[in-house]
């Protein structure tokens, strides 16, 4: 049925695509309507089995989606440009991808993978140039949003081109390297790699065509025990005439000595002249590094020396050793790397180098940011960003200590046994959560997707004794509830409370969550007795699974592709990276780390949600929820940089990553930053802003006792809602601002305000030590000063001799001692003080830099407003290839008030005002720093700032 569904929706996505760009008639429900019954009069059998209307819906969500542009910095030397139409004329592979594709996707999305893969191939070299060459790149993607989609384009389009050996590096375990193997099979060979079989079925891209003559070969099959193997090792011969050789592989030494084998004694045909080094210079190599942060990093000593001098006799550690010694192996050869976490990946020394194993994996050749398409879900909009200023949704529960610590504590032991007082039972909340997965699976249900997956997601402990535990808990849960509601026992109660769970939590949730997100507007919604008819059935669909790393809960999706699994799992690290959980609904994540790389990819959650998005939920600790909110600033920040560096035309070596660090968190693993150092602080081009404050009422009165004096101290203000009407159009201000301000009177007020101590980063002394550094060079040294309100708040209140209406900014969490916030600012607020030139070129710099990319924040609808970034990068010296003189003398400070009862609640009537600021700073040449360094950077950066370096 599923199958029909798909082949009604692609026919008649191709119909309308051809009838839209023929008559320039924009696609409606009616227009959708016609062409259906056109089709359906040829695809009568079809139509039969498939619903009709969830056909149309599924239109309208395609037509109505957009698919971002990817960014790329890139070095073409010793790089020959070579692709061109004239190369793509007989492709084979790419074509029936695509026409795959089209089944599954939008024609947006398929047009944007081409685009994307085409960037990528280019920045490769021809497999046809004859002689040595070596390029090797980064594809940065966002967690679980198509990368492996996107790099089975990459390799169709690879074999097309003449690369004939490819090499994919699947993870570090069995399930997600069958997993790969499985994708693989669709996407490229077109056959199922089973064993013991007399004919391997078509599958995927091979049911499009009945011409097998291009047939891909494969080294690897999809069997638990289908990596790369001794006997193939020993056997297998290829020659430069062959179609080209696939190996799905796992990043395991054993492995990998085998690939190493197989070269030195089969595929090799000439040996270097002075070292006598078996070479192979007949069969171009492409080796695709999947995760390519994940156990592909060298964590050995560094390869290079504080003078910049490279060890050439570096020994990395076994599995970076062992993939450069491949690539080494060959004089032909490319590399991509794939992540969503490139935080590893951007500290690989860039001259890292030996001569037994080659270069380092630094991605020389270019670095490539993939944008989210419109109908992606990611940390950006489930958790928000600073530059959002978007309230929380209901997609996630953040869960107090005390609803789970007695029954899973923090530092439990392998072995440990959870309990509830003593029984093995399972906490009120997991509970809650099961019976929202029972809720979504429910739902999926009526709205006619039962034969797709649905899978609920349960991660609380590293080790598989407890993982062992918590499944015959869950699994006891489970049948207790499909006991009672299959055979009537006992479920008066359970009803009454899954009611009231339903009409009074669950749906009210998902109607914010339609408002919130537009896609979701026209989901089918439901009441409780048509919910309640249908509980036994989907209660006794459900599995309880553990996931311990072995093949076959990889191949279980695949098995029930007809009937749809619906599946609750348990697990630990195997579920942590990479691994897809399909039709993913409910998340219960109580496992803590502390590495920006490691919970990123610990977001199974994340992904494409199209029609079921408003069931979904996930049940995390309040601690994982301020985590990821950072997380998601912190990417936002390292993505805004790249997008800076790529309209400049930079390259990788040129490329100064730095990623924002966090009081509780690591970066990514210490081993990995080898080559990262720290170096002293600057907060040119940056926004800082107060998240965090007191709960403390005598701090936050001489908080406000600063600001009275700070505003005092500059006289009378302009009022807001007069600055110049050329930018605001209908954005008016409420609040008052000056200009020319003194810089000691902003230094004065920041040194006698305090900002929490769990804030590292904006701490009041160390900004105004900065800022006094840089009137040493004559920078920031006049300011602008701006009181900024709400416009609707019923309250008001005076700072100095100013009257404001205060803001509602949400407290968030439990801890003790202070009041958090998501984020303070409003975008455009840094927009106050700029001139028409300074408005215009900020206006052309945003347009230069925007994507189509909803997950960072960021509309369909061109801006029509400057972005931050912007505004901060033209103030500084690149603005003058917009034309203006930089204003690095000026930077803006903005105060604001916050209403505690509104924010906090009624008991807070009695508190004062939370003042809060926040200061944008222009971008500067200059090299001056503060030292409370928190930031880590790479090789490239402080390559050029050795002598600030700690």
């Amino acid at each position: 049925m599923q199958n029909e569904f798909q082949d009604v929706v692609k026919t008649a996505q191709t119909l309308l695509d051809r009838h839209m760009k023929k008559t320039g008639e924009e696609v409606t429900p009616d227009l959708i309507d016609r062409q259906l019954t056109k089709l359906e009069i040829v695809m009568e059998d079809a139509f039969e089995t498939v619903d009709r209307d969830e056909v149309v819906l599924e239109l309208i969500r395609r037509f109505s989606r957009s698919s971002g542009r990817s960014a790329t910095l890139q070095d073409g030397e010793d790089h020959q440009p070579w692709l061109n139409a004239g190369r793509k004329s007989d492709w084979k592979y790419w074509p029936r991808y695509a026409e795959h594709l089209e089944g599954k996707l939008p024609l947006s999305a398929v047009e944007s993978i081409d685009e994307a893969t085409d960037e990528i191939l280019g920045n490769l070299e021809d497999p046809k140039r004859t002689g040595a060459w070596d390029r090797r790149g980064l594809v940065v993607g966002h967690v679980q949003s198509g990368k492996t989609g996107n790099y089975t384009g990459l390799i169709c389009k690879a074999a097309d081109a003449g690369y004939k050996i490819i090499i994919v590096l699947a993870g570090l375990h069995n399930n997600l390297r069958a997993q790969t193997q499985i994708r693989l099979d669709e996407g490229f060979l077109g056959y199922a790699t089973l064993v013991n079989v007399d004919e391997l079925p078509r599958v995927g891209v091979g049911l499009l065509d009945s011409d097998h003559s291009y047939k891909p070969n494969c080294a690897t099959n999809r069997s638990d025990r289908g990596d790369f193997n001794k006997h193939r090792a020993d056997s297998l011969n290829v020659s430069p005439e062959e179609k080209p050789w696939l190996f799905v592989v796992k990043k395991n030494k054993t492995v990998l000595e085998r690939l190493q084998y197989w070269i030195d004694n089969h595929a090799w045909d000439t040996e270097e002249p002075d070292s006598k080094r078996k070479l192979v210079s007949k069969l171009p190599l492409l080796i695709i590094d999947d995760e390519s942060d994940h156990g592909s990093v060298d964590t050995g000593e560094k390869p290079v020396d504080d003078f910049g001098n490279v060890n050439l006799e570096h020994d990395p550690k076994t599995i970076n050793k062992l993939i450069r010694q491949i690539l080494h192996s060959f004089t032909r050869k490319a590399y991509v790397g794939y992540t969503a976490t490139p935080f590893a990946n951007i500290f690989i020394h860039s001259k890292g180098q030996t001569d037994q194993h080659g270069p380092d994996l630094f991605p020389s050749a270019f670095i490539s940011s993939l944008a989210a398409p419109s109908n992606y879900i990611g940390p950006g909009r489930v958790f928000g960003a600073s530059s959002t200023n978007q309230e929380e949704l209901p997609l996630v529960r953040g869960l107090a200590q005390e609803e789970y610590s007695e029954w899973m504590p923090q530092g439990h032991k392998n072995g440990y046994r959870p309990r509830i007082s003593g029984e093995a039972n399972l906490p009120e909340s997991l509970q809650e959560a099961i019976r929202a997965f029972i809720f979504a699976c429910a739902v999926r249900k009526l709205r006619g997707q039962g034969s797709r997956h649905s899978s609920m997601l349960i991660h609380v402990s590293r080790f598989t004794s407890v993982q062992a535990e918590v499944v015959t808990q869950v699994g006891d849960y489970v049948r207790l509830l499909t006991r009672r509601w299959t055979r009537g026992i006992e479920l008066y109660a359970t009803e009454s409370q899954m009611r009231e769970e339903y009409e009074k939590q669950f749906l009210p949730g998902m109607a914010t969550i339609r408002r919130a997100f537009r896609d979701e507007a026209d989901n089918a919604v439901f009441g409780w007795e048509e919910l309640r008819r249908i509980l036994p059935e989907v209660l006794e669909d459900i599995e309880v699974r553990e996931i311990n790393g072995s093949a076959k809960e990889a191949l279980d999706y695949a098995e029930n592709e007809h009937t749809g699994l619906k599946v609750i799992a348990v697990g630990g690290d195997k579920l942590a990276r990479g691994l897809t959980l399909e039709g993913l609904c409910t998340s219960y994540f109580l496992r803590t780390a502390r590495m920006y790389d490691t919970l990123m990819q610990m977001g199974r959650w994340f992904g494409y949600r199209d029609a079921y998005l408003d069931v979904c939920r996930l049940y995390t600790t309040e601690e994982m929820v301020k985590w990821f909110g950072h997380i998601a600033e912190a990417a936002e920040e390292l993505r805004q940089e790249f997008d800076n560096m790529a309209a400049q035309g930079a390259t990788p070596r040129e490329f100064g990553l730095r990623v924002k660090s966090h009081s509780s968190m690591t970066i990514t693993s210490r081993a990995k930053m080898k080559s990262a150092r720290p170096v002293f602080l600057t907060f040119s081009g940056d926004l800082l802003q107060t998240i965090t404050f007191s709960k403390d009422q005598a701090i936050l009165q001489r908080n406000l006792d600063a600001g009275h004096r700070f505003v005092r101290s500059m006289g009378v203000g302009r009022n807001l809602d007069g600055m110049p009407g050329f930018f605001t159009g209908d954005r008016h201000w409420n609040g008052h601002w000056w200009s020319s301000v003194p810089a000691q009177n902003v230094i004065d007020f920041l040194r006698s305000y305090e900002t929490h101590p769990s804030s590292f980063r904006v701490v009041s002394p160390l900004v105004a030590d900065f800022i006094e550094q840089m009137n040493t060079e004559g920078e920031l040294t006049d300011w602008t000063v701006a009181l900024v309100g709400t416009g609707d708040a019923p309250s008001e209140h005076a700072l100095g001799d100013h009257t404001v209406r205060m803001l509602k900014r949400t407290f968030t969490g439990k801890d003790e001692g202070r009041h958090s916030i998501r984020t303070l600012i409003s975008p455009w607020d840094q927009a106050i003080g700029l001139s028409e030139a300074e408005w215009v070129a900020a206006m052309a710099h945003t347009h230069r830099t925007w994507k189509q990319d909803v997950e960072r924040g960021q509309t369909q609808a061109e801006p029509t407003e400057p972005r931050g970034t912007a505004i901060r990068y033209v103030l500084g010296p690149e603005g003058m290839r917009y034309g203006l003189s930089p204003s690095t003398n000026r930077g803006l400070i903005m105060l604001y008030l916050i209403d505690p009862r509104r924010s906090g609640g009624d008991h807070l009537a009695d508190c004062p005002p939370v003042l809060a600021w926040a200061v944008s700073f222009p971008g500067s040449a200059s090299r001056r720093t503060v030292s409370n360094a928190d930031y880590m950077a790479n090789a490239v950066a402080w390559g050029d700032i050795n002598e600030y370096v700690d």
